[in-house]
């Protein structure tokens, strides 16, 4: 989501706040107030003569949102300049404007977020919506909202709480807007028995964390003494300010793929401190707790990682990760409805299939039935043809001497008659071996769906083994990854105590050196009083000498020379 993508949602509030009666426009006089303010907090030159030919009052009537934009994109859009400034001031704008029409707090005091508190979450809503208007937040976000700030509370959300209060909303299941998400958090549901000045500092925790800014010490670089600034993390620059209003900006360290960030002994009487060294220059700063420290150096590494990759932001990417997850999500989802759709197919097909086969064996029993009704057709036929014939030979008998042309005749027909009756067994012979192929056909056909749905059943226990697989793999990476990194981290750190003691090593020996020197230098000075202590004493005996008469000379040389002695020691003493 880049800088106009993130205004433009903002602005959107504001324009929808002008918006008193809800039909999509605004009048003109408004959105010149409007552009007027946008172009003070974004610190664009103001150009009135545009303004006022945009908005000329020739043209009657308000101006919708589409009729806005091309004014806003060319001349306001177009012109802002990341970094010029305040962000904060831009979106206190914005909330202003929407939160007097919109925003509507408990009237007896009893909210549990302040009026402040309400403008750092409508800024963290706008950072995780979607970017579809109107804008909206889905059901993930949402916890993902509340459950970083229940774990800067050290307070865990109940998520089974928060499912059933998105089912209960109308429209919890597609997102909740920025006015349904505040009235859910004052509602107390999720944050019951918590003071409002945890959920305030929670709520500033987390505005701070996914903005990226806080407060830091840092050592300068002339002075060498320590400074507390307002730093402002970005992927490819660290900048810092006299405080968090931003108004005087001190400096920025510029972050390239070079950089890297090492934590540091305490010393000089500040603690949880680290370094983040580029090509030109080591910073020094320190953090107020382990946990800061930890949270910063973990900020900026990341930030260098994704100016290498060319990514924006890492709660931005973060972000993306977990929509892409929601997308794969839908997308099981959708292929498990449509596998399941695909096996109630199946199973309507399997059920036809069966129909059909109770449909041909009650079409066998009825051919079974007309089967036996004809041979018992053919049978009683056969039986009434024995008895016509019975009673043609008694005839013939009775009338044989005169009915015997007759009676041949009467042969060869029953002949006819026996040769048709084989025919037709024959013919029930060849009906009931068709039948019995017929069966044998439908059971073989039985056998084989009932092979196709245990291979069936097979592929689906294969596909979750192979999902189980799968999920374990995964699992696997992460906790490989885990360990490469731990590992890593425990190296770093090996190396830098190595380096130290490398330094202290090379310093011992410097020192160790110059005391040499030193020694050398003592002894060649010792050795030079030694040399003139001698001479002087040689010079003394002999200035000291021609003083004295010849029987007094030793008394008179030893009182002289006993008078120096001391003198002699004690420059003796002070030479050594």
């Amino acid at each position: 989501m880049d800088l106009r993508a993130e205004l433009l949602k903002s602005i959107w509030y504001a324009f929808t706040a002008l918006d008193v009666e809800k039909s999509g426009k605004v009048s003109k006089s408004q959105l010149k107030v409007l552009s007027h303010n946008l172009y003070t907090v974004l610190c664009i030159p103001h150009d009135p003569v545009a303004l006022e030919e945009h908005f000329r009052d020739d043209d009657d009537g308000p101006v919708s949102s589409q009729g806005y934009m091309p004014y806003l994109n060319k001349y306001i859009l177009d012109k802002v300049e990341e970094g010029a400034f305040v962000k904060e001031d831009f979106d206190e704008l914005c909330w202003t404007l929407t939160a007097k029409k919109n925003y509507k707090p408990d009237r007896n005091g009893n909210s549990i977020v302040s009026h402040q508190d309400a403008f750092k979450l409508w800024c963290l809503f706008n950072f995780l919506s979607e970017d579809k208007y109107p804008l909206v937040m889905v059901p993930d976000e949402v916890e993902y909202l509340l459950k970083k700030i229940c774990t800067a509370m050290n307070v865990e959300l109940n998520s089974c709480e928060l499912d059933d209060y998105l089912s209960q909303e109308p429209q919890g299941q597609g997102g909740l807007t920025v006015w349904q998400f505040l009235d859910m958090v004052n509602s107390g549901r999720f944050l019951r028995g918590i003071e409002q000045e945890a959920i305030s500092m929670a709520v500033e925790e987390v505005y701070q964390e996914v903005i990226e800014d806080g407060y830091l010490w840092k050592k300068g670089q002339l002075r060498r003494n320590w400074s507390e600034r307002w730093f402002m993390l970005k992927p490819s620059v660290l900048s810092y300010y006299m405080s968090e209003e931003r108004k005087e900006k001190k400096g920025s360290i510029a972050l390239d793929k070079t950089c890297c960030v090492e934590v540091l002994p305490d010393r000089d009487g500040k603690r949880c401190m680290f370094c983040v060294k580029t090509s030109s220059r080591t910073y020094e700063m320190s953090a107020s707790d382990t946990r800061q420290r930890q949270e910063w150096t973990l900020a900026i590494q990341t930030a260098i990682r994704l100016q290498a990759e060319g990514k924006k932001s890492l709660h931005k990417d973060l972000k993306q990760k977990r929509r892409e997850q929601r997308e794969q999500r839908e997308q099981r989802k959708a292929a498990k409805e449509e596998e399941t759709q695909r096996l109630k197919q199946l199973q309507e097909e399997k059920e036809r299939k069966l129909q059909e086969l109770e449909l041909l064996k009650e079409a066998q029993r009825q051919a079974e039935i007309l089967l036996q009704e004809e041979e018992q057709r053919r049978r009683q036929q056969h039986e009434e043809m024995q008895r016509t014939l019975e009673i043609q030979l008694r005839e013939a008998e009775q009338a044989r001497a005169s009915m015997q042309a007759e009676m041949v005749l009467k042969e060869a027909e029953a002949e006819r008659q026996r040769k048709r009756i084989l025919e037709l067994e024959d013919m029930q012979e060849r009906l009931q071996e068709a039948l019995q192929q017929e069966v044998k056909a439908r059971q073989d056909e039985e056998a084989v769906r009932c092979a196709q749905a245990r291979l069936l059943a097979e592929e689906e226990e294969k596909l979750k083994q192979l999902m189980k697989l799968k999920e374990e793999q995964e699992e696997y990476i992460i906790k490989t990854q885990r360990e490469k990194q731990v590992l890593k981290q425990e190296m770093e750190n090996k190396n830098k105590c190595l380096e130290e003691a490398q330094k202290q090593l090379e310093e011992v020996r410097v020192n160790r050196q110059r005391v040499d020197q030193d020694v050398m230098a003592a002894q060649r000075k010792l050795r030079q009083a030694s040399t003139n202590v001698k001479h002087w004493n040689v010079q003394m005996n002999r200035l000291m000498h021609p003083i004295g008469p010849g029987d007094k000379r030793t008394n008179v040389s030893g009182g002289v020379f006993t008078g120096y002695q001391p003198l002699l020691s004690r420059r003796d003493s002070s030479l050594k």
